[in-house]
């Protein structure tokens, strides 16, 4: 029941089979958070370590619960609070941690590929919590998830990521991770935040906000990161809400269903109105009870997965 890779870095390479694990894990470890003592033994011998050298509040509090919930032995790392501000490298950081006896390393860093570099120095799993503006695989695993359990299959489905493209590390690992499992991915934004030759991807691309809800099935409406503000991306908050936020004035023109989802953290009144992140289109509080489970369920994989689940 392990994965094919030692570790999980991305979801570029990573195979359908693999994603279905992960997914199908997923819904039973949702199962088993819903109980009154939600809590297995599964990880009880386990140690890991969570390395966050960027600011997190969901991500790293999600991983936590996971890890807890599985009975791991939990080590959390801040570099605000550590020998990297008085001049410690990454990996003479990690072969310190690691000399403590640890099994997996859930790392946030704000390089791109930093963990890629970890693995050639690490014996310990490695899993992606974030890497710049790269990749955030079990970001994109829990979206997915929130998708499959709405919708039931991925194959022709029309995804449609709106937003800031390309700042976005949720952005990379739902594309990759929604064209293995058979999903027309689309992005829509002004050009500015738009990576070039993104179409060679297989990524449609529109700058029209209601053609792409129009040609969709799914939003995944993405952070408007409000301090790029001054590199003059867009002309202004308002603008931005008026050319491409996401409204239910919009949404009603459609007379069909469609899900909303959001990443988080949601600027109401910029990339969406509250009233549609609370609305009946919305699942985004569903993505944060399934980041649990699927981070539980890519723990429990990376770890072997010989335990039963009980």
């Amino acid at each position: 029941m392990a994965l094919q890779s030692r570790h999980l870095l991305g979801l570029r390479d990573i195979p359908a089979e693999d994603i279905t694990s992960i997914l199908d894990a997923a819904v039973s470890f949702k199962e088993i958070l819903s109980r009154p003592i939600p809590k297995v033994p599964t990880l009880r011998h386990v140690t890991v370590v969570n390395a966050f050298f960027e600011n997190s509040t969901r991500t790293r509090i999600s991983f936590e619960l996971a890890e807890k919930r599985l009975s791991a032995d939990v080590v959390n790392f801040s570099s605000s609070a550590s020998s990297v501000n008085k001049g410690e490298t990454l990996i003479d950081t990690i072969k310190n941690i690691e000399a403590m006896k640890i099994d997996l390393v859930v790392m946030r860093h704000p390089l791109p590929g930093a963990h890629t570099l970890l693995i050639k120095h690490c014996a310990s799993k490695v899993i992606n919590a974030g890497d710049g503006a790269h990749e955030h695989p079990t970001q994109a695993l829990l979206d997915m998830m929130t998708i499959r359990e709405q919708v039931g299959s991925f194959d022709k489905l029309r995804v449609t990521l709106v937003g800031d493209i390309s700042h976005s590390r949720v952005a990379l690992s739902n594309i990759y991770g929604l064209q293995t499992m058979g999903a027309k991915v689309a992005v829509c934004g002004p050009p500015t935040l738009i990576p070039r030759h993104l179409e060679n991807l297989g990524v449609k691309v529109y700058h029209d906000v209601d053609e792409a809800i129009a040609k969709s099935d799914v939003l995944n409406v993405l952070r408007i990161q409000q301090e790029r503000q001054d590199q003059g991306l867009f002309p202004s908050i308002r603008e931005y809400h008026a050319g491409f936020g996401i409204t239910s004035a919009r949404l009603d023109k459609l007379n069909r269903p469609i899900l909303i989802l959001h990443p988080g953290p949601i600027n109401r009144g910029v990339e969406l109105d509250g009233d549609v992140a609370d609305g009946p289109h919305s699942v985004i509080l569903q993505q944060v009870t399934n980041g649990v489970a699927v981070r539980m369920a890519v723990l429990f994989l990376l770890a072997g997965g010989e335990n039963e689940l009980e």
